[in-house]
């Protein structure tokens, strides 16, 4: 962490935690305004960068967020546990459950801007699956809302030969989602590739999710294989970083 000559922390990283802080301890709680950045300046005596740069702070670490001409509240929004090993066991789609069951419990999911489309296989995704130029791919797009708020937009990528005709092509896949079809066609994941990192997000994908400015974005890209190791699907997404804790348990 950034520090001053003098070995203190910045300013508005003080404010900051002092702000964290007073929301821990409730004296803030989820929906409360916090206090402005005329309010900062005169409490701690610093310039408006100062103050804007504390509110920045916990913007971007999802804990507050600004709402236009009114300020600064503290978020409302609890973060989604996002299980990454028990929500993509057998026992989730293969009876019929979405994968999401796993992490959201009792809370409102939707699924909405779905489309689905036959395309030419992008350079990426056919290095993936193992397709040639000239083959084609099913390509599903979505995002999730989760208690009205966007947390995640998708795209899977799967060969448009191999699911052709099945309810995988269609906006609706069905109970157990697009793994139970693939199963139904003899084409059952066994294994799942997980791939993580983060950036700041495009222009597109801030909008879509509605973030608050500075919120980083991260990138999940699953690869799903049969038994024979076929990969059959790529999932391309995109999670609000604010709005997730990811949580990977496993034995050693």
């Amino acid at each position: 962490m950034a520090t001053e000559s003098n070995g203190r922390l910045p300013k508005y990283q003080r404010i900051a935690n002092d702000l964290k802080d007073a929301i821990r301890t409730g004296r803030f709680g989820p929906g409360d305004r916090l206090p402005g950045e005329n309010d900062l300046m005169a409490q701690y005596d610093v310039a408006r960068m100062t103050a804007r740069q504390a509110l920045g702070v916990l913007q971007s670490e999802g804990i507050a967020e600004a709402r236009k001409g009114s300020g600064v509240f503290v978020r409302i929004f609890e973060p989604l546990r996002r299980r990454g090993i028990q929500r993509l066991s057998r026992e989730q789609w293969g009876e019929g459950r979405s994968i999401w069951s796993a992490d959201i419990g009792e809370r409102d999911l939707a699924v909405d801007q779905v489309h689905v489309s036959e395309e030419a296989v992008p350079e990426h995704i056919a290095g993936v699956l193992g397709l040639e130029e000239a083959e084609r791919v099913c390509v599903r797009s979505r995002r999730f809302v989760l208690d009205g708020k966007p947390v995640l937009i998708a795209t899977s990528y799967l060969p448009a030969a191999l699911v052709d005709g099945s309810a995988i092509t269609q906006v609706d896949t069905g109970p157990g989602g697009t793994y139970a079809r693939l199963a139904e066609l003899g084409h059952k994941p066994v294994r799942f590739r997980e791939e993580i990192r983060s950036r700041m997000p495009a222009p597109e994908e801030a909008a879509q999710l509605g973030l608050s400015m500075g919120t980083p974005v991260i990138l999940i890209c699953r690869t799903a294989f049969t038994e024979d190791r076929r990969p059959v699907e790529v999932n391309e997404m995109v999670l609000d970083s604010a709005a997730y804790v990811l949580e990977y348990d496993f034995d050693a």
